[in-house]
């Protein structure tokens, strides 16, 4: 058995060993991902201003007035002194053809086919204002170029969430994410004593001790296996906990199964991708409500199902529209928010009548949809202040060193082996020396 759980860790550690030491040096970086961003694109965030900051309807009609090309479907507060505003080219009327009616059954209703010439682009995807002020900052797709100080951290995040890759890259981490959730208990398996020898008298925790322990003044491959042994030990729960949020991420195929089999756990619905047959034949496209009627609205909802719920509502951070469920999202930072940087309280109303559909909270609700806010919070280093970042980062290193002492340790015993196997080979047989022919030649003569 325990050959066969050593065979699994060497090899599934092996195959992981490149995709976690990306993963954990760029994780290192995404702790302090608000001051990277301010030190490489200053103009973008500048940082935290006096004043009081802007309504989310404001700054959405702020942005749709600056890019009139453009439609806002999402502004948010994403660092202190900076709104986000994403924009969509602004759709254009649909073209009705009234050659072939077609009629409703049930309601009554005619319909003809209509087709929506395409809008041209805008150029980019996100519009960054200040939150104060309304300003325009900049303007950027949704991959900016790396070599643009705007673009490192983007292409920091993409890769430690997608390889920078997109779809294929999640679902890589995603399997990825899996295995070393699983070889986490193999590891910690690999790290208990063998069995009892005749004769020792040390008890279980005191065979089991020297595994904790990294004996500096051993040789550089004792160290290396040491600090390999060791530092998994010791964080045994951290690295299981971030394996299995990273599952979350990127393999809910995976996650959301396991959570409803073991905790209470709500799945947010799926988002519909259907499109529209049809335009009435006698009625015009009905509108979405402007962002500022619909942040009126939010906040209505918000205090509504605050009070009915029994938690407050500290400060709004996002308001999102949909388009394909024809629906906005008000989100906030509530007492049941554990995280400091984003608001994942929410509210979802209808975009043309208002009406309430749902509230989302992050903790307190279902079990299982607490647990997952604190380890995805947990994972994006949104805990406990500074000094949890700093941990995040100094752990984002020992998963990278985890990785290198695994191949190393790895290498010196196949070494090993190799070297033992060519000791133990028999020797061949010396080849008879070869004599010319002309030596036989001249002697005969």
């Amino acid at each position: 058995m325990r050959n066969f759980c050593l065979f699994l860790h060497r090899w599934t550690g092996l195959l992981m060993a490149g995709f976690l030491i990306v993963v954990g040096a760029t994780g290192s970086l995404l702790a302090f991902m608000p001051e990277l961003n301010r030190l490489l694109a200053p103009q973008i965030y500048p940082g935290p201003r006096e004043g009081k900051e802007l309504a989310l309807g404001a700054l959405a009609r702020r942005a749709e007035t600056l890019a009139p090309a453009g439609r806002a479907t999402q502004v948010s507060y994403v660092q202190p002194g900076t709104a986000r505003v994403s924009m969509t080219p602004r759709p254009l009327p649909l073209v009705a053809d009234y050659s072939v009616l077609y009629a409703d059954p049930v309601a009554g209703d005619e319909y003809v086919l209509g087709a929506r010439p395409e809008s041209p682009p805008l150029g980019f995807d996100y519009l960054f204002l200040d939150s104060v002020t309304g300003d325009e900052l900049g303007r950027l797709d949704k991959e900016p170029p790396i070599t643009s100080g705007a673009g490192v951290m983007p292409f920091i995040d993409r890769l430690h969430f997608r390889l920078a890759m997109g779809e294929w890259g999640g679902w890589i981490l995603g399997i990825v994410a899996v295995v070393w959730t699983i070889d986490c208990f193999n590891g910690l398996y690999l790290t208990l004593p063998i069995s009892i020898a005749k004769g020792n008298r040390k008890s279980w925790l005191e065979r089991w001790k020297p595994s904790w322990l990294v004996k500096l003044r051993g040789s550089f491959y004792r160290v290396n296996l040491d600090l390999h042994r060791a530092f998994g030990l010791w964080l045994f729960a951290v690295l299981l906990l971030f394996g299995w949020s990273s599952v979350y991420f990127n393999m809910r195929d995976v996650y959301d199964p396991v959570m409803r089999a073991v905790f209470d756990f709500d799945t947010p619905p799926t988002m519909a991708h259907g499109k529209s047959m049809g335009a009435k034949a006698h009625a015009a496209e009905k509108a979405p409500m402007s962002f500022e009627r619909a942040q009126a609205i939010g906040e209505s909802h918000m205090a509504e199902q605050a009070r009915d719920a029994g938690f407050t509502v500290e400060r709004p951070f996002r308001l999102t529209y949909q388009a394909a469920q024809n629906s906005y999202t008000y989100a906030v930072r509530s007492s049941r928010d554990v995280g400091a940087k984003f608001g994942r309280t929410s509210v979802v109303f209808d975009a043309t009548t208002g009406a309430f559909r749902s509230l989302r909270v992050p903790t307190g609700q279902h079990s299982g949809n607490t647990f997952t806010t604190w380890i995805v919070e947990m994972h994006l280093a949104n805990l406990f202040g500074l000094w949890f970042r700093i941990f995040v980062c100094v752990l984002g290193l020992g998963i990278v060193m985890l990785s290198v002492t695994g191949v190393y340790i790895w290498w010196k015993k196949r070494s090993a082996r190799v070297a033992s196997a060519a000791a133990r080979a028999p020797a061949k047989p010396a080849a008879a020396a070869s004599i010319p022919a002309m030596a036989f030649v001249e002697k005969s003569n």
